[in-house]
């Protein structure tokens, strides 16, 4: 004789088999495993961190971001002016004499560079650095001071001097050719030149289409030449400078000439062309790259002479970037974003597989299989850094998958609801990385993604009777 089941017992009953408790739990594991993957894109943050910070461990070392500005021409002249003032009840006259300083711009300026990048290694992370030499030539027309109403004779011609702009010292590896027509002139460092050049920020692309502001340092470090001029009559407008120059990364001009034209050349497969302006002209394949600028005055926020400090020469200044081809932590970063989604993906089709199969799949069994999908994505971020973004992917998808399956194993048992499982699981990870490589298209492509999954469960889950019994879609199996 049957007995009839206490309260308990049929309470017990129905949180089994209850379709909308198992939701609420599946639900609720999925908001549990949030706290971990929340951590897995801190993780990534860090090491990311890390490795800016050795890049500029490296820099410190062997040179940072280098940007020209120049050659300018500074000329010293005394101004008179006639003070009034009044003095017991009379009006005096007096003359005061101040000194200021006159920058004057090239006309024409044409510069010639050609980048030797390396790549240097600490530990697992690589830092892109160059070797540069650069040519500069650069002619002036003779300084006007007839706007500012200063006679020839107010001008300190024996103090002028020529000015050019480097931001790290460091990376000068030979000592600046300076040549004035048939002249060779020395030249010497100078930590202050005079230029009024802003701190700007270093703009560059980051993933997910964002944009990332790294400070700049001032421009306030260069070489100064004096001229040594006795008056008018000594100036030769036609300048030469080759150059030297170490940096890391990044080669920035400014276009400082009424007519400025620079061109650069380098082996390095992935420059990336940066700054106020793009080249008119460029090149770029496997072996490496070519650029050409073409700059006028009008296209730039300064004009050709100024006194003091009246105006910066920031704004306009243009140049090229080394990339390091493959970032994976921003690869990695862009991976993780979609932890969730596989996660849901997974405990849907587990779910699915649950309620038309009647197998019951413990909550204990899902948690598991959550933090296989978790630890996938440190598994990523390590072997990316050791094997590049595109490998370590295909070994940690790989690894998860089969080892996410074959525990599956031990509640499915059907070997075709297994087999299933294992394809869906290698769907969703190949599907995102489709995502990943096409940053272009990645919302398009994932939108019909999601669109043909949502279409996949209603077709699925059709013959699913949610109030009652349930029946079986053999088209599943």
């Amino acid at each position: 004789m049957e007995t009839t089941p206490n309260l308990f017992e049929r309470f017990n009953q129905w949180i089994t088999e209850s379709i909308m408790v198992k939701l609420f739990s599946i639900g609720f594991l999925i908001l549990i495993l949030l706290i971990p993957a929340s951590w897995i894109e801190s993780l990534i943050q860090e090491r990311q961190g890390r490795a800016q910070e050795v890049i500029n461990e490296v820099s410190e070392k062997w040179s940072g971001d280098q940007t020209l500005s120049g050659p300018v021409l500074m000329i010293p002249f005394t101004k008179i002016e006639t003070i009034k003032r009044w003095n017991d009840g009379k009006q005096i006259e007096e003359l005061k004499e101040t000194v200021h300083k006159a920058y004057f711009l090239p006309e024409t300026y044409n510069v010639k560079s050609n980048v030797k990048p390396q790549v240097l290694h600490r530990g697992i992370f690589d830092v892109a650095v160059y070797e540069s030499n650069i040519a500069m030539n650069a002619t002036f027309t003779s300084p006007d001071f007839s706007s500012w109403n200063i006679p020839d004779e107010q001008v300190h011609w024996k103090d002028a001097m020529l000015i050019n702009g480097i931001t790290d010292l460091r990376g000068i590896s030979e000592n600046p050719v300076i040549q004035n027509g048939s002249k060779k002139l020395l030249s010497e460092p100078a930590s202050d030149i005079g230029l009024n050049i802003n701190q700007q920020p270093y703009v560059s692309k980051e993933y997910d289409g964002e944009m990332a502001a790294r400070p700049r340092t001032n421009l306030v470090s260069g070489i100064v030449t004096p001229l040594g001029w006795a008056s008018r009559a000594d100036i030769v407008p036609d300048y030469a400078i080759t150059l030297s120059l170490k940096g890391s990364e990044s080669l920035y001009f400014v276009p400082t000439g009424k007519s400025t034209e620079v061109s650069s050349t380098g082996a390095w497969p992935s420059p990336s062309f940066e700054g106020k302006l793009l080249p008119s002209d460029r090149t770029v394949n496997d072996e490496g790259f070519s650029a050409t600028w073409k700059v006028l005055s009008f296209n730039r926020p300064f004009s050709q002479k100024w006194i003091n400090q009246e105006q910066s020469l920031s704004g306009s200044e243009f140049g090229l970037r080394l990339l390091i081809p493959a970032d994976q932590y921003q690869k990695s970063t862009r991976t993780a974003k979609y932890g969730v989604l596989i996660i849901i993906l997974a405990f849907t089709a587990l779910f699915l597989v649950e309620i038309t199969t009647k197998i019951r799949i413990h909550p204990f069994q899902y948690i598991l299989v959550g933090v296989a999908l978790i630890i996938y994505y440190t598994l990523l971020l390590s072997l990316s850094e050791q094997v590049g973004y595109n490998i370590a992917y295909a070994i940690a998808s790989l690894a998860t998958i089969l080892l996410v399956s074959m525990y599956s194993a031990s509640f499915l048992k059907q070997k075709s609801i297994i087999f299933l499982f294992t394809f869906l699981m290698t769907s969703f990870y190949a599907f995102i990385f489709v995502i990943i490589q096409a940053q272009d298209f990645s919302l398009l492509i994932g939108s019909i993604g999601l669109f043909l999954i949502v279409g996949l469960l209603m077709y699925f889950s059709r013959n699913i009777k949610w109030y009652g019994e349930q029946v079986v879609d053999n088209s599943i199996n």
